[in-house]
């Protein structure tokens, strides 16, 4: 009797269904929600909210300018997200993980954008029915441009530091006190974004794109933006701490994934 014949082995050539390991299946979750809340909060940024204060705060080396509102744009309430999602990227998978993240972020907003510019560069079907063409070019005009182009540079520049500060925290604590390096990296970094959106979108922004109904504000009104736009963002940040043990808590039950050490 010939001994029974070894079956070939069946040739793999890579064409089969994919199958996503926890850390991979956590990474994609965390990265498409990084980019939703960056395309909703720039979609939404066209359109300025004004809050008013229970107080007024006049600045000391400009007591004409006198803070009693914080006016900013609606994206701003969804930013501060956008830094708690990197903070759980940063403490699951690393700084280059979630600068790899802020990247994709980054370039998806900007798919959208070019997106949303060539449906307003088609030719509009006349009827009645149709959307007016002066309603969305509201919306999408050279002005929201310039908000979409500074709330881009603000959310990179901004993240990109959130990053830096997060992994230095949590390197100086040995990993411990999860607040601190959440919310003191959020806090510290949202500084920087603040000031650096205002500028950009209602000084330079303005002066380089001019716009006769649009006129570009005083460097005394960008530090009053940036102060107002940041407070909101520093109350935002910190009511948001709880959600970075809950995001943990979450990561660990579903997926059981443990956070890397300090690097």
């Amino acid at each position: 009797m010939h001994p029974p014949s070894t079956p070939a082995p069946s040739l793999n050539l890579g064409y089969g269904p994919a199958t996503l390991n926890r850390q991979a299946l956590v990474y994609t979750w965390l990265v498409a929600l990084s980019a939703t809340t960056l395309v909703v909060a720039n979609m939404i940024g066209v359109r300025l909210f004004s809050y008013g204060l229970p107080f007024s705060y006049s600045l000391p080396w400009d007591p004409k300018t006198t803070i009693t509102s914080i006016d900013h744009t609606c994206g701003l309430i969804l930013f501060p997200l956008t830094f708690l999602i990197t903070d759980l990227l940063n403490e699951y998978f690393g700084k280059k993980a979630a600068r790899r993240a802020v990247v994709i972020s980054f370039a998806m907003a900007l798919v959208t954008f070019l997106a949303i510019k060539g449906a307003d560069a088609m030719p509009r079907l006349d009827q009645a029915w149709n959307i007016p063409e002066a309603a969305f070019d509201a919306i999408f005009t050279s002005a929201a441009a310039v908000m979409f182009f500074a709330s881009m540079m603000a959310y990179f520049i901004g993240n990109i530091c959130d990053i830096a500060m997060f992994a230095w925290i949590k390197r100086m604590t040995g990993g411990k006190l999860i607040w601190l390096r959440a919310t003191g990296s959020t806090v510290g970094s949202q500084l920087i974004d603040s000031f650096v959106v205002c500028y950009l979108a209602f000084k330079l922004g303005r002066e380089m794109f001019p716009d006769p109904n649009l006129v570009p504000i005083t460097w005394a009104e960008v530090i009053k933006f940036g102060l107002t736009s940041y407070l909101l963002k520093f109350v935002i940040a910190v009511s948001l701490t709880p959600l970075i043990y809950a995001g943990r808590a979450f990561i660990k039950r579903v997926w059981g994934l443990q956070p890397l050490p300090p690097e």
